[in-house]
């Protein structure tokens, strides 16, 4: 374990093995960190942080602050972050309102400078937020998902996994698992075809997205196609209740 003397790091802190804290870095009381765990210099980790095994949190960066909703009532909310992401300058993750569901950020997230991660949000793993990506509250982020820089997400917002967001982008509603949204206002106009190929969905499993696309693209419903992994999952998030409704689809051409 390594701390600067400069740091400030509470004695009710726990820190495993490996950890790094770097000059004039903050600690509060209530934070747990993994080992292997590197805290850079003047970053702040605010009390009800746990931080999961070989996390990188560089300057300035600031975790667990009080969530900015008018209505929190000062529970003992908590930020939860998994393994091995890259958590850049600037970059914010603010704690839940709720103490029974706290903020989440899963494991090998790449936090690019000056992203925020808003009260609430449910950040799956292996998630992009490229620089000033600002996702509001209660959002959901599915599995690899990536944000262009500049992109703004609204409160409820859900986005689907292998999804991916051009930047300059406003988000306002929600953003179908494995496809590409870009635009003003934001459209569907494709799959995520490199994201789908880098993830091995390749062969009949692409082309019953493909399909599904073009069907969805039409307003008809999935139940035509065969279960894959990939529709089955379509399926549910479809299914699943959605308090923004779903982004529309550009023209076909």
């Amino acid at each position: 374990m390594k701390i600067h003397e400069t740091a400030v790091v509470s004695a009710e802190a726990h820190l495993e093995s490996g950890v790094s804290i770097g000059p004039y870095a903050v600690v509060e009381d209530n934070v747990y960190i993994g080992r292997d765990t590197i805290i850079g210099p003047h970053a702040v980790i605010h009390s009800y942080v746990k931080l999961g095994t070989g996390n990188r949190i560089h300057a300035h960066a600031v975790i667990g602050d009080l969530p900015q909703d008018i209505g929190y009532s000062g529970d003992r909310s908590w930020v939860i972050i998994g393994d091995n992401n890259v958590i850049r300058e600037q970059v914010t993750v603010h704690r839940s309102t709720n103490e029974e569901r706290p903020t989440t950020l899963g494991s090998g997230c790449f936090l690019m400078t000056q992203s925020h991660v808003g009260h609430d949000c449910q950040i799956a793993d292996g998630v992009i937020l490229t620089n000033c990506a600002t996702l509001a509250g209660h959002v959901q982020v599915g599995v690899q998902a990536v944000l262009g820089g500049l992109v703004p997400v609204h409160q409820f917002v859900r986005i689907g996994c292998y999804a991916m967001v051009g930047g300059n982008t406003g988000i306002r509603k929600d953003v179908l698992p494995y496809s590409m949204v870009s635009g003003e206002p934001a459209r569907h106009f494709r799959l995520n075809t490199i994201g789908l190929r880098r993830a091995g969905i390749r062969g009949q499993r692409y082309r019953a997205l493909e399909a599904a696309f073009r069907m969805l693209r039409r307003g008809e419903t999935l139940d035509a196609l065969p279960a894959t992994p990939e529709i089955d999952l379509l399926r549910g998030w479809l299914k699943a209740p959605s308090k923004r409704g779903l982004t529309g689809f550009s023209a076909v051409r």
